[in-house]
């Protein structure tokens, strides 16, 4: 299986899932546990984009040179900015439920898993270490192997 092209596939229908989310008003949370929720996961999200430096986003998610990043949010997540990403998507539909965001949600939750099963392919061929990291460090849910 070709994963690069894969996370493409799935990078263009987690985009698609965003436009379907924000049409139909699901993505905002509007109460507060689905802001505070939203919110975090903001903060997870820049938390896991400083700790991971200057490296650029690939569509492919394609791994980067410069060594296999285990500090900051990565100590606790494999997947942090995808986990925020999840986080933020399922308390929008959590304040506004309906069946097509859920639908819309649930896609997403595939495509982000396509995505990060590819990239996890890409990470073992490029750092050997990857496989002993994932044994102790939840994927996106932390504690939770």
């Amino acid at each position: 299986m070709n994963w690069k092209n894969l996370s493409i596939i799935a990078l263009l229908g987690l985009i698609a899932c965003v436009f379907g989310l924000v049409l139909s008003q699901s993505v905002l949370g509007t109460g507060p546990v689905t802001i505070a929720i939203q919110a975090l996961a903001v903060c997870l999200w820049i938390w896991a984009r400083l700790t991971f430096g200057s490296r650029s986003f690939h569509a492919a998610a394609n791994p980067t040179a410069g060594g296999l990043v285990t500090n900051g949010p990565y100590r606790y997540l494999r997947h942090p900015i995808y986990a925020s990403i999840l986080y933020f998507f399922w308390a929008g539909i959590a304040a506004h439920p309906s069946i097509l965001g859920a639908a819309l949600a649930l896609l997403a939750t595939g495509m982000t898993a396509l995505r990060i099963a590819g990239e996890e392919k890409l990470l073992v061929q490029r750092y050997p270490e990857y496989t002993d990291y994932a044994r102790k460090t939840a994927r996106v849910i932390p504690f939770a192997l």
